[in-house]
């Protein structure tokens, strides 16, 4: 060891990307998982606007048509990188790193945190209600649902153009090529009266039915920019996190499970993190569907061994979102207070 290492605790710097496509969760777990079974080691978390790699291969100006208020990614080399190394290499002054250094979209701007999640977070649950809408309140209907036909011969497209491929920008895609679709039911708030801030996992807990006996269910995550807004956004239903899980798995993912036909199940699963601003004005909009083609295989609904199915065994289900007061369906969100 170089002397000016004596006496320094081993230390990572993990590095991620809120927009990487092929492995945000990995960057987290790794992050969480140093934390609990080392200790000993000083863990460093920066998380900037990037796709895959972004913060040595890109600008980090921009993704798609969001802008995010300047080169994140040179920040990051000439403010954290670069510094980190020296200080471990070459003997140079510790650059004082707090535990998470992570970027806030929507407002575009880095902030310092000695953990990740901030502890400051208090969970929050917003309910899927009547008439397509979201709300803190909980619901008080003794029965109550919504429904669609989910057909895998026809699935909800994963992007707006035709692409076999994953573009990189799918990340923050405008979902509004997908209203109107009889299969993709659309729950908005009304316009925030002040910035929401969602700072960590957002929990989904689901109350669901389906006339099969296997199903999909595809959870997108959107902030809705006001019609008012300029530079081309007016409208623009921006996607932060989508995720979904496949039915059969939902207890255990080693031994699959049939749904029994009409029969309310829950289904929970967690979403990758995002530390975001939803500013005033805008709406909190979530998606629910059951394909998301090509992202996701096609589902035959029925209760197979997907990798040997059988065009017959591809069959449509009527999917239910049940949202009454016993069966309710709601996001948690980690809320910060500004």
């Amino acid at each position: 060891l170089r002397p000016h290492l004596k006496g320094i605790r081993p230390t990572v710097l993990v590095v991620g990307g809120w927009l990487d496509a092929e492995n945000l969760f990995g960057s987290l777990q790794l992050f969480r998982t140093l934390t609990k079974q080392s200790p000993a080691t000083r863990v460093h978390l920066v998380m900037g606007p990037w796709f895959h790699g972004a913060w040595s291969t890109d600008t980090g100006e921009q993704l798609g048509a969001i802008a995010f208020g300047g080169r994140t990614s040179e920040f990051f080399q000439d403010e954290v990188e670069f510094p980190f190394f020296m200080h471990l290499l070459k003997g140079r002054p510790d650059p004082k790193l707090p535990r998470a250094l992570v970027f806030e979209t929507g407002v575009n701007r880095w902030e310092r945190f000695e953990d990740w999640p901030p502890k400051a977070v208090h969970p929050t649950r917003v309910y899927f209600q009547a008439g397509g809408r979201l709300g803190f309140a909980v619901p008080r209907e003794t029965e109550a649902f919504d429904e669609y036909t989910s057909d895998p011969s026809h699935p909800v497209p994963s992007f707006e153009e035709l692409n076999i491929r994953m573009p990189r920008d799918y990340m923050t895609a405008d979902q509004r090529f997908l209203a109107g679709r009889p299969d993709v039911l659309t729950y908005r708030s009304a316009p925030l009266e002040q910035d929401l801030v969602v700072a960590g996992p957002i929990r989904v807990h689901l109350n669901v039915s389906t006339t099969g006996t296997d199903a999909d269910w595809v959870v997108k995550v959107i902030d809705e920019h006001p019609s008012s807004e300029a530079g081309g956004l007016a409208g623009y239903q921006q996607l932060l996190r989508g995720e979904v899980l496949r039915g059969k798995f939902r207890n255990n993912l080693a031994k699959p499970e049939p749904f029994l036909p009409g029969q309310p199940t829950t289904v929970a699963w967690v979403l990758n993190d995002i530390y975001h601003a939803f500013r005033r004005g805008h709406r909190l909009t979530v998606q629910v569907q059951s394909s998301w083609f090509p992202l996701m295989d096609r589902n035959p609904q029925s209760f197979v061994d997907i990798y040997h199915a059988k065009v017959e065994d591809f069959k449509p289900a009527r999917q239910r979102i049940h949202r009454s007061a016993a069966l309710a369906s709601y996001l948690e969100l980690p809320v910060l207070e500004p």
